[in-house]
């Protein structure tokens, strides 16, 4: 896969379909590392006339580290968060958003259209909020608009998301890992088998484990806060909210805040999805993408 240096960082990235065709961003979440994205999700979007990048964010996968920095302590900093209090990160949500933005730009594109899952539909946001002319249209799926007072985590996955993932740090704590998170924020109409999840899961291992990018990931999205829900309503591209009625991570009044502050969103919620991409609805959701692509800026 190539590299590219933007914004300080070095990035990797990968992309598919072809240069001419329509270029459209994937940004991941937290920790997620570009090969994170299934084949079939990005076979339903080349398919529907996309050019596909994809990338590994600063500080997970084969990008830039923040090693100096060490491992984020995220109870002290949700409770700093909790009590209106500053919160120190090695980077923001508005670093990683220019990121994506530089990475289009030195690819010589001018714009695309912009998808981003979980933390990576935040970055988005910030995106089309920070980089109007860099953002054809934008899709957010299972993310926040970041108000204060909206629904937080339900049950187990309040705690998963505050613990360190795979303590044991070994390829098969990280087998095991994927299979509980599966059972705590995945979709319950659409399980994944536990033999492809501890497939995939031993893939990202090797490729590149590196759990204090995701601790440092969750502390730049804590560390913005709320400060781009007052200029959600500035967005203009044409946007989508794409969300699982059963996500428990990111409860659904979540991602109804982010379509009812932004002028003109639309919002696909689909029922029996909670915090994942389950491939039955891999069709279902880059028909949307491809309809909300097709769109005129409000």
């Amino acid at each position: 896969m190539p590299s590219i240096t933007v914004n300080g960082v070095e990035l990797e990235y990968q992309t598919w379909g072809a240069g001419n065709d329509q270029p459209l961003l994937l940004v991941g979440g937290l920790g997620v590392q570009l090969i994170k994205w299934t084949k079939p999700f990005i076979d339903a979007l080349v398919e529907r006339g996309f050019h596909v990048v994809a990338y590994d964010s600063r500080d997970v996968g084969l990008s830039t580290k923040f090693d100096d920095w060490g491992l984020a302590d995220i109870r002290a900093a949700f409770k700093q968060a909790r009590a209106k209090q500053p919160v120190a990160a090695p980077y923001t949500l508005e670093d990683m958003a220019r990121d994506g933005v530089e990475l289009i730009h030195a690819l010589g594109l001018d714009r695309a259209h912009m998808v981003g899952g979980s933390n990576g539909g935040a970055i988005t946001q910030v995106m089309a909020i920070e980089h109007p002319d860099a953002v054809a249209t934008m899709v957010s799926i299972m993310a926040t608009s970041g108000r204060r007072g909206l629904p937080r985590p339900v049950g187990e996955a309040e705690k998963w998301l505050e613990r360190p993932r795979n303590p044991s740090g070994t390829r098969e704590g990280a087998m095991d890992e994927a299979v509980t998170t599966a059972r705590i924020i995945g979709s319950p109409a659409y399980p994944e088998d536990e033999v492809s999840l501890r497939a995939e899961a031993a893939r990202q291992y090797d490729r590149c484990f590196y759990p204090a990018g995701n601790s440092r990931h969750l502390l730049a999205s804590i560390a913005s806060g709320d400060s781009r829900v007052a200029r959600l309503g500035e967005i203009a591209a044409p946007t989508l909210v794409i969300h699982g009625r059963e996500d428990t991570l990111v409860p659904l009044a979540c991602a109804e805040d982010v379509s009812n502050s932004i002028p003109g969103a639309g919002i696909l919620v689909l029922d029996g999805m909670g915090h994942d991409y389950p491939e039955a609805l891999v069709g279902v959701m880059a028909h949307a993408i491809a309809e909300n692509a097709a769109k005129k800026p409000v």
